[in-house]
């Protein structure tokens, strides 16, 4: 495909994305901050089955909003659905999954240096861990497991663990970080699909056929829908980690991937707190803390190595010899690349005052990191990485 069309359609197809993501997301929220802060309602609204109600002030207005202990007795005319913003929100994640993983696994997706898979191998793979992931949640949480919110959260978070390691011994690091996302993001859209929406549609049904209700089918709505809240953060930040490589192309990148899960949920777990008036400001001085101690211990040495005696390199070697070999071929205002025509990130190291401009950079991704060159698609060798460290690291 035409890297110009490719450009278009990662364009098109993320901005649908974000945007469909924002509004699922901010529903989400805004439900769960509703749920938390409903007041005891008076007896008389009582008397009609009203569990509680809020008053609130936004756009220079005043809302009166109620929430009924099951259903009201009569359904009325228009009934407001909240569905589509989280299957949008899918549809145009899977789509954009496709087009830069699937189409482009080449240069995404599959690494050599981890696995020598075939794209049909790796779309396979990824393919069967997000649908078959959706599949083994669905049965812990029809086992059980759901009895106990803690046991079943623990087991989800090994599996996690499990999966992460598993994705990260076939996939490019950020290939295998994409996918957890992806399986994560298939969960809470398929929890809307198979569990809220049916539970809804039948209560609906219930009220409908001027019966009552089953109880256990809000019951089932609302642990799923509590299950996505804490899944919300995780997904962002995998969504966004593809600009910090210090977390999915560590040595231990399943292990940071959990580690950020829990903060997350942390993090969140304080608000649904805050939300009910029980501020535990403890828990939020967990997250800073647990943060810092995660940059540390992940922290790459910068110092170079000792040794005994004095470092050789190769007399052929230059920094702007291996800049043009190694990473010019994107990161040039004339890109000779196949799949990058345009300089990644405005990047552009054709002279020696650009190199020295961007050289903080270069030493941060092609030797602390060592991401770049993107799957090392250009073969740097580690005397190089070395020597731009000797001559730029200072």
């Amino acid at each position: 495909m035409d890297p110009y069309i490719t450009d278009w359609l990662n364009l098109i197809i993320r901005f649908i994305h974000v945007v469909t993501g924002i509004a699922w997301i901010g529903a989400s929220f805004y439900f769960i901050w509703l749920d938390n802060h409903l007041e005891n309602p008076p007896e008389w609204k009582k008397e009609k089955g009203i569990k509680g109600d809020l008053w609130a002030i936004h756009g220079g207005g005043f809302y009166e909003v109620a929430k009924y202990e099951l259903a009201p007795p009569v359904l009325p005319d228009i009934l407001h659905w909240f569905k589509w913003e989280a299957y949008s929100t899918w549809i145009s994640g899977f789509f954009l999954l496709a087009l830069m993983y699937y189409v482009g696994a080449e240069t995404y997706l599959i690494d050599p240096r981890v696995a020598n898979i075939s794209q049909a191998q790796a779309i396979g793979i990824g393919l069967g861990a997000i649908f078959g992931s959706w599949i083994i949640y669905d049965l812990l949480c029809r086992s059980p497991l759901a009895k106990s919110s803690l046991f079943l959260g623990l087991v989800l978070l090994i599996s996690v663990g499990l999966l992460a390691f598993g994705l990260s011994q076939v996939f490019s690091p950020r290939g295998a970080y994409m996918h957890v996302g992806a399986v994560i993001g298939t969960i809470m859209a398929g929890n809307v699909f198979r569990v809220i929406i049916p539970s809804q549609k039948a209560l609906v049904a219930a009220v409908e056929a001027g019966g009552r209700p089953d109880p256990a089918w809000a019951a089932k709505a609302k642990l799923v829908s509590t299950h996505n809240t804490y899944l919300t953060l995780p997904v962002i930040f995998i969504m966004i980690s593809s600009h910090y490589p210090m977390t999915y192309n560590h040595e231990f990148a399943w292990a940071i991937l959990i580690a950020i899960i829990l903060i997350t949920a942390l993090a969140r777990q304080y608000f649904v707190l805050r939300h009910k008036n029980n501020h535990q400001p403890f828990l939020m001085a967990g997250v800073i803390v647990a943060t810092l101690i995660l940059a540390y211990v992940i922290a790459p040495s910068r110092d170079k190595a000792e040794a005994t005696s004095p470092v050789s390199f190769d007399p052929s070697l230059s920094v702007e010899t291996i800049i043009k070999q190694r990473c010019a071929t994107c990161h040039s205002a004339t890109p000779t690349d196949e799949v990058f025509r345009i300089a990644p990130s405005g990047v552009i190291l054709d002279t020696p005052d650009d190199i020295e401009r961007w050289a903080a950079q270069i030493i941060a991704r092609t030797v602390v990191n060592k991401d770049m060159p993107m799957i090392n698609k250009t073969d740097m060798t580690d005397e190089e990485r070395l020597y731009l460290n000797e001559k730029l690291g200072k």
